[in-house]
């Protein structure tokens, strides 16, 4: 298992077909479930407003530029400040089916998402694409792929699915916009949202 985490916040799986997360430069590889949780819970205290439906309509809005990827203005970047891990989870060619081999990788993320220490907080799951493909299509299959990954930590690893989001940006949120068809941009990101308040059973 890969795991890596970044000590700006933000949490990003790669999402590849099949998919292997990538991480910036700037990561570093961590494999404990400690680490996990340290990544998950780093600087979560004061986080900006974000919803999977407000992402959505940002995504589409986004759609509208039409020049080359370095050239659209960035989609999000209050995303910058949410605490972040990078893991690697693999998919079937074009399809939103998780390999089995990437499951050992979700049961390591619900362990940490049980933790007591995370116990309060929410997660934001958001696909990611390259520019392969059309954008309408992108968008589509990373938010399946997104949905995937939702409904195998609540179904699969019984998360609480009220501790869950999930969205797709396609390609309108890559990561390296001169390359826009690198691994590195077929990703799937958790974001901590915040503390959940108070969940009744």
């Amino acid at each position: 298992m890969k795991i890596q985490m970044r000590s700006v916040l933000l949490l990003s799986a790669a999402l590849m077909a099949p998919v292997a997360l990538a991480a910036p430069a700037s990561a570093q590889a961590v494999t404990s479930n400690a680490q996990i949780v340290q990544g998950l819970q780093a600087s979560v205290a004061d986080v900006p407003n974000v919803s999977a439906e407000a992402l959505r309509g940002l995504a589409i809005a986004h759609m509208k530029y039409t020049g080359p990827p370095e050239s659209r203005p960035p989609l999000a970047i209050q995303l910058d400040q949410l605490a972040q891990i990078n893991v690697e989870i693999e998919f079937d060619l074009n399809s939103a089916m998780i390999k089995p081999s990437s499951y050992r990788t979700l049961g390591s993320i619900a362990d940490a998402m049980h933790n007591p220490i995370l116990l309060g907080y929410k997660f934001l799951v958001v696909g990611n694409t390259d520019t392969t493909g059309t954008r309408e299509i992108n968008l589509k299959l990373s938010q399946e792929r997104a949905d995937a990954v939702m409904q195998a930590l609540a179904t699969t690893f019984r998360v609480d699915p009220r501790r869950l989001q999930a969205v797709g940006l396609g390609e309108e949120n890559l990561q390296d916009v001169k390359h826009p068809q690198a691994a590195i941009n077929r990703r799937v990101q958790i974001f901590n949202l915040g503390s959940t308040g108070v969940l009744t059973p």
